[in-house]
């Protein structure tokens, strides 16, 4: 299992990738198996970011059998913590 410092990078990782892949638009997504081949990381760790980020009601997840992403979706929330961070006034990390 991953540090705390791993998993809020991971979490990190996720919100950046899924941003700059969707250009911001909320219509768009990424697959679970385009994020983990992406960011390079394991499938448990994967899906404990996707879980703590749709908890915190920045993307949304559809789960295939096994608790792995299936498609991964930022939400209006999502994008606006993204912009936020790319405008420099984002609060604190994910």
């Amino acid at each position: 299992m991953a540090t705390l410092r791993e998993r809020k990078t991971y979490r990190g990782q996720v919100l950046r990738v899924l941003y700059e892949a969707v250009e911001g638009n909320r219509l768009l997504g990424l697959t679970g198996a385009q994020l983990r081949r992406d960011l390079h990381v394991p499938e448990q760790d994967l899906a404990a970011a996707c879980t703590y980020l749709a908890g915190e009601g920045l993307i949304t997840v559809d789960w295939e059998p096994g608790n792995t992403p299936a498609m991964v979706t930022l939400t209006h929330e999502g994008i606006r913590r993204m912009e936020a961070e790319e405008e420099g006034t984002a609060t604190g990390p994910a």
